[in-house]
Order: structure tokens, then sequence, then C-alpha cells
């Protein structure tokens, strides 16, 4: 059996005690203390998080907007410098092989970052999906590290840290952007995005750099209640704000408009891609199951494989499920029958052998505040 992989942060993670768990094949911090806390703080002021198990893969060359076109659901080639998209990577089925975010660094240089565990095979894919293209893709996960600062309290640290001259490029920038900052004297990639439904930016650094960046990020929000938080906290952020895991809710069994997420997929594009006549048809079809959010007004969560009811016979299945943190009542989301997706519908979770009662809400359970 292969041993998870290690970060770069692993040492600083083991000195802050934290425990670990293997995602994605990687041996990541899944707390350092309370999940609750480090939920809590990212919420009301900062939590710092190692992503470095992410991928990235550079793609580069005069063919790149393009092949980028042929090889994702979404329009790539319209994304201005700087700028960053969410798409998805299908199979010729339509079938989801990976959800990942494209920042465009320069008119012919894109950075793809796919999750931990598909890393490999999205970079396969696009090995494959590159013929004829002039293009060059470069695997750079095993060199590169990756921070998050997600919180309300998240441009006042990085104030603390870069150049007096970079702080309007800091606090100007747009949801979804990018540019080159320095950080603790640390030049990184700053991308004003996250997985948490908070403000925050997530760092791309050298990893012979990491350590420092993590310590200066760590002093520098101490007294903005900045505190580290794993994996756990990770989950139950993005749970609250409504956003998919690839493996609970997204798979290639599973096609973007199932998941809710057809707005993703551009069918105005000229563009042929992977996919396109498959996705095409679905559409046109509809789907017979679709991704809901389920509120439950009780204290007992649904979890992954529950089943869900209606008059007492199945018509779902949880893929995600916890007590909400922030709103303090059970959430999940779930795929059901779409005759039952209108929220207000009234279903149930079957509990280990109790049918407990879920409402369907429309997503996602958290906003913030600003």
């Amino acid at each position: 059996m292969t041993e998870p992989r290690q970060t770069a942060l692993h040492d600083e993670h083991e000195r802050l005690g934290a425990s670990f768990t293997d995602f994605g094949g990687w041996d990541m911090p899944l707390r350092y203390g309370s999940e609750l806390a480090e939920h809590r703080a990212v919420r009301g002021a900062a939590g710092l998080f190692d992503l470095s198990h992410m991928g990235e893969i550079r793609v580069s060359g005069a063919g790149a907007a393009a092949f980028l076109n042929a090889a994702l659901v979404g329009n790539l080639a319209v994304i201005a410098v700087g700028r960053a998209k969410y798409s998805l990577i299908c199979d010729a089925d339509g079938g989801i092989i990976d959800d990942l975010i494209t920042y465009r660094l320069a008119e012919d240089e894109f950075l793809v970052v796919p999750n931990a565990g598909n890393a490999q095979t999205v970079l396969a894919e696009f090995q494959q999906r590159s013929a004829g293209f002039e293009v060059a893709i470069a695997d750079e996960t095993a060199a590169t590290s990756l921070i998050a600062v997600q919180g309300p309290r998240s441009v006042e640290i990085l104030h603390a840290l870069v150049p007096e001259e970079q702080r309007a490029l800091v606090s100007d920038m747009k949801y979804y952007s990018a540019a080159e900052a320095d950080v603790a004297g640390v030049r990184v990639l700053l991308a004003r995005t996250g997985y948490t439904g908070e403000d925050g930016f997530e760092l791309y650094a050298p990893n012979d750099r990491a350590a420092e960046l993590w310590n200066a990020l760590l002093a520098a929000g101490e007294p903005h209640g900045l505190i580290p938080a794993g994996l756990a906290a990770r989950d139950s952020l993005r749970l609250e704000a409504g956003m998919p895991l690839y493996g609970n809710e997204l798979s290639r069994e599973v096609t973007p408009f199932e998941a809710g997420l057809g707005p993703v997929v551009s069918f105005k594009k000229e563009d042929d891609f992977v996919g396109r006549a498959a996705l095409e048809g679905r559409r046109d079809a509809g789907s017979a199951r679709v991704l809901v959010g389920l509120s439950g007004s009780g204290r007992r969560a649904g979890r992954p494989g529950y089943a869900v009811l209606s008059g007492g016979e199945t018509v779902g299945v949880v893929t995600s499920g916890q007590p909400s943190p922030t709103l303090g009542h059970p959430i999940a989301l779930a795929y059901v029958d779409a005759a039952l997706a209108e929220p207000g519908t009234a279903l149930d979770i079957d509990l280990r052998g109790k049918a407990e009662p879920f409402e369907v809400v429309t997503l996602p359970f958290y906003h913030r505040a600003n």
C-alpha cells in the first residue's frame, strides 16, 4: 500500500498538534484542536488552510486557449488576463471527471487547478486531448504549495504582509481574479478565490518558501483572530456554502445538469469539446434526479448514503450532510427525483430506520454578510 504524500508544510502541522487524514492520496491536517472553533474562526475572523494537495497544471502556447476550450466544457478563451473561471472536464458521455478552476496568467498561459485525487487523471486527459494543438502542458503540483487565508479579516491580514504599494491590489482585487504579489517577502500568485463561502485569498508559492509564508501569515493573523484550520472545517464550511465536493456530489456518473452546474457548460462557444454531443442530448432530455439542499429542524443529521424518502418511498440519496455550526440545524445535499426538487417540498431522511423531516431549500444554505 502506497504511503500518502506529505506537503511541504507537514512539519508545521505536526508542530501545531494537527491530527491527520489521508485525502486524495495526501496526508492532510484534519483538525488542529476543535473543528467547531476552526469553522467559527473562518466565519468570524479568519482561518489558515494548507491546500497543497491540490493539483497545478500550467498550460501555455499559442494554442492554449483553443485547447482548453476543447478540453473543458466552459469558454476559457474569453477569460481576461488576470481573471479565473470555474469549469468542468467531462468524459465523452458527459460524466464529470473533475471540477476545477482555471486562471489566465497571460494571453497564451493558464494555470489549471484540479482536485487532489483527480490531478493525475486530469493531467493524463490533457495530454491525450492536446494532440493537434500548439500547446505545452506542465505538471507543477510537486513543486507548488497552496495556502488559503479565508474569512472576513483576510484583507487586513494580507495588508500587514504586502508592501504598501500593493495594499490597493489586495483590497481592490475582484472575486475570481489573480495577480502576482509579494507576501512576507515571498513572490506568490495571489488569487481571490476560496471554498468556504467567505471572502479570502489563495496563495500559490514554491515549496521552499511555503513554511516561511505559512508562519508569517499565522503571526500576522493572530491579532485578527486567525487560527489554522483543517479539512474538517473546510468540509463544513463548503457545505454551508452549497459547494459540491468531488466524490460526493460530483462523479463520472453525474452530468453537469443533474449537479446544478448546467450554466457552467458553454454551448455558445463554437469549439467542439469532449462530451458536447452527449451533454446537448442530456440538456434537451432533462434529468430524472437533481441535486438539492435539504434543511432539517431537528438535531439529527443525514450522512452520505442515507436514503431520502417521500411518503415512505425512497426518492433520493444524501451526498453530504451534517449539523451546520453557523445555522444551528442539520443541512444536507442530496440527489432527489426532479419532481420533488422545488424549494419548500417536504421530504424525510432515513436516519437508521427513523424518518426525520427535512425541507428542500434554495442553495446556498449560508450567505456572508457583505
